[in-house]
């Protein structure tokens, strides 16, 4: 199967890589980034894979994102443009995150999962823009400080 093309930041949290998907300006980039920012704010690894467009493929049955070669190493700063960021090249996608209307984010999870690429992974559907509260949401779900 060949690699699809998906609007979505990726990034590696601690141990995991997170696929944040949404429609535009829905707080994808904004939501990658604060979870960096926590993550190394209480010492846990944290790098960006992509940001805006992520490359998805499936290998021994895992889900694996890359970026573009065109916007590798960059990520947006609204008012600002594309900036210059540490990345990593490729990580496996352990967690989808799904930013949608507030009305429609659950208030509790129950095992939704996404099919990407003939692959299942875990989902989790939040609300776009409250980034504060999402980042505690996926900390909770990947046990990543403040939680165990």
């Amino acid at each position: 199967m060949a690699p699809a093309n998906r609007h979505a930041s990726l990034v590696i949290a601690g141990e995991s890589g997170v696929l944040i998907t949404g429609p535009s300006g829905s707080g994808k980039t904004e939501l990658a980034l604060a979870l960096m920012a926590h993550c190394t704010a209480h010492g846990r690894f944290a790098r960006l894979v992509s940001d805006d467009q992520v490359f998805l493929s499936a290998a021994a049955g895992r889900l694996i994102g890359r970026a573009p070669p065109t916007i590798a190493g960059l990520a947006e700063a609204r008012g600002f443009g594309p900036a210059a960021i540490a990345h990593q090249s490729r990580a496996v996608v352990d967690l989808v995150v799904r930013l949608v209307a507030a009305e429609a984010a659950p208030r509790l999870h129950e095992g939704e999962e996404m099919h990407l690429q003939g692959v299942v992974v875990p989902c989790l559907e939040l609300a776009a823009r409250r980034t504060q509260g999402a980042v505690f949401a996926v900390a909770a779900r990947l046990g990543l400080p403040p939680f165990s």
